[in-house]
C-alpha cells in the first residue's frame, strides 16, 4: 500500500505545482495578449491603416529573419537545459546558456548586416516603398532573436515570470506609452518612428531580462567551467531551426505576401484578424509554457506512466478552453474587429476562417512540443515540413 501511495502522492504533488505554475503563466499571457491587442488597437488608430500596414510589414520580415538567426537554439536551449538539471551536468548547462548567447548575437549581426546590403542593392535599381522602413527595422532583427533565446532559457530554468514578462508586459507597456508620447505631441504617428520606438523599448526590455537571467544562473546553479558542445547542440538546433522556421511560415508570410501583393491597407487590416484569431491559442500557448520543461523530465527519468497522465490531463483542458473562446470570437466577429476601427470591420469573415483554423491546432494538443521534448524532433519537423 506504501509502494502504491507514494508514486501516487509524488504525481499529485507535481501536478499541484504545474496547476500553480499554469496559474501564473496564465496571468501573465493573459496580461500580455491583452497588452499587445491594446498596441495593435492605438497604433492602428495612431497611425492610420497605412502607416500601420508598413509598421506590420517590417515587424513580419524582422521575426522572419529572426529564426535562421536563432540557429534554432531557442528551443534545443529549452529542452537541454532541463536535461542537464535531472543530470546535474552543470558544466554543459552553462555552456549552452554562454555559448548560445553568443552564437545568437554573432549570426544575428551578420544577418542584419547582409539584409542591409541587400536592400540598398535592391533600392538601388528599383525605388521601392518599404525600403527606409526596412533599412531601420532590420535591425529589430539581433533584439527579435535574443527574445526567443533569453525566453527558453529562462522558461528551462523554470521561471515563467522572467520568461515571458520582460518580452510579453513590459515591451508592449513602453511601446504603448511611447506611442501615446509621440502621437500626443505630434499629433501623428508615422511607420519609421514607431519601429525606432519599438526597437528601443524592446531593447530596454531585454537588457533587464538579461542582467536577471544571468543573476539566476549564478545563484541556483553550480559554478563550474562551462562546457562547450557546439557540434551535437548544432545537429539538435538545424532540425528545430527547420521546424521552426516551418511554424513560423504559416504564422507569418501570409501577412508579408497580402503586404506584396496587395498593398499595405490590406496588410494591416488582415494583420488585425490574424492577431485576433491568436487568441484561440490562448490556452494552449499558457499550457505548454509550463509542461515543456516537465516533458523532458519525466522522459529522462523514463517515467512513461507520469507522462502519459500529464498528456491526457493537459489535452482535456487545453479542449474545453480553446472551444470556448472560438465560439464567442465566431459569433462577435464583427464588433471585436471593430475595435480596431471601423474600415477593420470588413475583415469579420478572415477572422472567422482564422478562428477555425486555430481551434483544429488548439484541439490537437500539445503533440508538436511532446514530441520535441522527449528527442523526436527529426520525426516532427517531417510533420512540420509537409504542413508549410
Amino acid at each position: 500500500m506504501t509502494q502504491t501511495s507514494l508514486p501516487q502522492t509524488q504525481e499529485n504533488f507535481n501536478l499541484n505545482l504545474i496547476i500553480k505554475d499554469v496559474k501564473v503563466a496564465l496571468i501573465l499571457k493573459l496580461a500580455g495578449l491583452t497588452l499587445t491587442y491594446l498596441v495593435q488597437v492605438f497604433l492602428a488608430r495612431w497611425m492610420g491603416k497605412t502607416e500601420y500596414g508598413i509598421y506590420e510589414y517590417v515587424i513580419s520580415w524582422s521575426l522572419l529573419i529572426a529564426i535562421p538567426a536563432g540557429l534554432g537554439l531557442p528551443r534545443t536551449a529549452l529542452r537541454l537545459i532541463a536535461e542537464y538539471q535531472v543530470k546535474q551536468d552543470w558544466g554543459r548547462l552553462r555552456g549552452i546558456v554562454r555559448g548560445g548567447w553568443l552564437l545568437t548575437v554573432l549570426t544575428s549581426f551578420g544577418l542584419s548586416l547582409a539584409s542591409t546590403g541587400l536592400i540598398l542593392l535592391l533600392n538601388h535599381y528599383h525605388t521601392f516603398a518599404y525600403a527606409t522602413p526596412l533599412l531601420i527595422g532590420i535591425w529589430l532583427v539581433p533584439l527579435q532573436a535574443l527574445v526567443q533565446l533569453q525566453l527558453e532559457t529562462a522558461r528551462g530554468m523554470k521561471d515563467v515570470t522572467l520568461a515571458y514578462a520582460p518580452s510579453e508586459v513590459i515591451w508592449p507597456i513602453l511601446l504603448l506609452l511611447g506611442g501615446w508620447f509621440f502621437w500626443h505631441k505630434n499629433h501623428a504617428l508615422g511607420s519609421i518612428t514607431t519601429i525606432e520606438l519599438a526597437m528601443l523599448m524592446l531593447a530596454i526590455a531585454l537588457s533587464f531580462q538579461f542582467w536577471r537571467l544571468w543573476s539566476k544562473l549564478n545563484k541556483e546553479v553550480e559554478v563550474t567551467t562551462p562546457v562547450y558542445c557546439y557540434r551535437e547542440w548544432i545537429d539538435i538546433a538545424l532540425i528545430l531551426l527547420l521546424q521552426v522556421g516551418f511554424k513560423t511560415i504559416l504564422s507569418q508570410t501570409d501577412i508579408v505576401m497580402v503586404g506584396s501583393l496587395i498593398g499595405p491597407e490590406q496588410a494591416g487590416i488582415y494583420s488585425a484578424a490574424v492577431k485576433t484569431a491568436i487568441w484561440v491559442a490562448f490556452i494552449l500557448q499558457t499550457i505548454n509554457i509550463v509542461v515543456a520543461p516537465v516533458f523532458t523530465e519525466l522522459y529522462t527519468q523514463n517515467d512513461q506512466q507520469g507522462l502519459q497522465n500529464l498528456v491526457s490531463k493537459v489535452t482535456v483542458w487545453i479542449f474545453w478552453f480553446s472551444l470556448a473562446i472560438g465560439s464567442i470570437l465566431i459569433v462577435f466577429a464583427q464588433p471585436v474587429m471593430g475595435l480596431f476601427g471601423p474600415e477593420f470591420i470588413v475583415a469579420h469573415w478572415q477572422l472567422k476562417i482564422l478562428v477555425l483554423g486555430q481551434m483544429v491546432n488548439a484541439l490537437c494538443g500539445s503533440v508538436g512540443l511532446l514530441m520535441v521534448m522527449t528527442g523526436h524532433q527529426n520525426q516532427a519537423v517531417v510533420v512540420y515540413g509537409y504542413t508549410a
